[in-house]
This record gives structure tokens, C-alpha cells and sequence, in this order.
């Protein structure tokens, strides 16, 4: 039997509501809500939902070029993230601290993950939304990760792009400013929109993509693939479920693979294009103050 996929996406329509939608090729289907599914979350929620999506009834489709505003696919959830989940990763927040380099080489080869809180949900911003790097940091850098969508019994039923933004000198500074480097307003963003698989692709099809523009030009450009992870998906979402519970689902980022070095820090006005593959390109404007 084929596995099932099924993208989903929150917009504001013409009218300035708010829509869910289905996505198909260059094509957006606004979908019709009934009694129980209004929104993203009650898909994400259902037993199956991908059945769920599917047996809502759809409007006239517009051309994904013409949307006028994407929000980011979250509705009540928190965002956490795990760090240090890849060779890079690890080899990066070693430099960026010598005083704590020791104890990110130590939580890459242990049992137990790096898991912090990133954002509330007004703290996301979606595809063509802005972010921001902080007014009193001098190194922010974009985190590109494949971010898991979890139901409220810790199932993962779906994958979207995620932005982890990260001020690495203030978290170099001291570990114990990781919060300040990592949350605040526009520290995070989800898009474009959200994949719902039956089963999830193997992690070597999980293409990783960032590209940094600045005034007409590419000033950044990496790849990497989720099989270069040294954790699994259901390990890292298996440790956030302990002692912890989310009622409305949660969004897991899982992690960097690629990080710029020392002397790369964003600009405002920068372009951040994360594209990975089987779900689409994020695509975020850098502001600062």
C-alpha cells in the first residue's frame, strides 16, 4: 500500500480571514471547516489526520503566487528545540564557548538530548514573515532544521521548515544565557507549511537546504541531510514526553547540521531560504531593533 502525505497551510484569505488549505502542486485549495476541524490543530489532533484533511470539502484552488499572506502552522502549540544533534553542531558550540566545550562534547555522546523551550506562538513568524536578530548581539546566525509536528499523545504526524535564529555570543558568553540567545519576538519561524505523512521518508531523502541573500547576492550557501544526525526523531521526541505533557501537540525543532562560521553574522535586510525536501522553502526578511 502507498504511505499517505498531505500538506496542509494556514493564510489569510481576501477577505482577511484566516484559512486553512490544502496544497497540490502550485495550486492552494482553501479548505471548508465543519463542527470539529476549524483549524490546523484540530488536524493535527484527530486519530488520523490525514483523513481528517482529506474528507474536508474544497474550494476553488488559487495560485500559490497570488496568496497574500502565509502564517506559520501553529496554533496553541509551544516550540521546543534539541541542540547538539549533529556533528557540526557540536563542533560549533565548542568554539563558540571554551569555558562549556566540554559539556557540548559530553551531551552529543550521551543518552540524554539537549532539549530547550524556543517560543510561544506569537513568537513564530511564517513564510514571508519577518525575523530578528538581536539589538545587543554582535554573531546571529540562522539555524536551518527539520522541525517535527507531534500530536497531543506524542506522535509525530508531520514534518515542517524551521529557523532556530541564534545569537552565538551571547549563548558563547555563558551557557546559562542560552534563553536570551535563543528566545524573544521573531526568534523562530515555521513554514511554509506543514507535510502530514503516514510515514515518514527515510532521514538520507530529508535534504537540508540554506541560503543567505544579501543585496542581490548569495552570501551563504550549505547543504545537509537528516541521516547526519546522531539522534533519531522518535529518541528526541521520546525525551520531551517525560514528565511532560502537551495538550494542544508541540512542534520539535531537531537540530542544526549546518552552522556558518565565526566570521558570517546576519545583516538586516539578509534573506534567510530554507528549503527542505518533500516540503517546501521557508523564506524569512532579517530585521534588527
Amino acid at each position: 500500500m502507498n504511505e499517505r502525505q498531505f500538506t496542509v497551510a494556514k493564510f489569510i484569505d481576501d477577505t482577511g480571514s484566516v484559512r486553512i488549505g490544502r496544497i497540490d502542486g502550485n495550486q492552494l485549495f482553501p479548505l471548508t471547516p465543519t463542527g470539529s476541524v476549524k483549524r490546523l490543530i484540530d488536524i493535527i489532533a484527530a486519530d488520523d489526520p490525514i483523513g481528517t484533511a482529506s474528507s474536508l470539502a474544497t474550494e476553488s484552488p488559487v495560485a500559490i503566487e497570488s496568496v497574500g499572506q502565509w502564517l506559520p502552522p501553529i496554533d496553541d502549540q509551544e516550540v521546543w528545540a534539541a541542540g547538539v544533534t549533529y556533528k557540526r553542531s557540536q563542533t560549533a558550540r565548542m568554539e563558540e564557548s571554551e569555558a562549556a566545550a566540554s559539556c557540548y562534547d559530553r551531551v552529543y555522546q550521551a543518552d540524554r538530548p539537549e532539549l530547550f523551550f524556543k517560543a510561544t506562538p506569537r513568537r513564530v513568524s511564517g513564510h514571508g514573515q519577518s525575523v530578528r536578530i538581536r539589538k545587543d548581539a554582535t554573531w546571529n546566525v540562522p539555524e536551518p532544521e527539520v522541525t517535527l509536528v507531534i500530536s497531543p499523545a506524542m506522535k509525530i504526524v508531520g514534518l515542517t521548515v524551521g529557523n532556530d535564529m541564534s545569537s552565538r555570543d551571547i549563548e558563547g558568553e555563558n551557557p546559562l544565557y542560552l534563553p536570551q540567545a535563543k528566545c524573544y519576538d521573531q526568534s523562530a519561524a515555521l513554514g511554509p507549511w506543514i507535510t502530514l505523512y503516514d510515514q515518514l521518508p527515510p532521514p538520507a531523502q530529508i535534504q537540508v537546504d540554506l541560503k543567505i541573500h544579501r543585496d542581490g547576492q548569495i552570501v551563504f550557501d550549505q547543504q545537509t541531510a537528516a541521516d547526519q544526525m546522531a539522534r533519531g526523531f522518535e529518541d528526541l521526541v521520546g525525551w520531551l514526553g517525560r514528565d511532560n505533557s502537551f495538550d494542544d501537540g508541540a512542534f520539535l525543532m531537531t537540530g542544526t547540521g549546518i552552522v556558518p562560521t565565526s566570521d558570517f553574522t546576519l545583516h538586516p535586510g539578509d534573506r534567510i531560504d530554507i528549503s527542505i525536501s518533500g516540503i517546501g522553502t521557508l523564506s524569512n526578511t532579517v530585521v534588527q531593533g
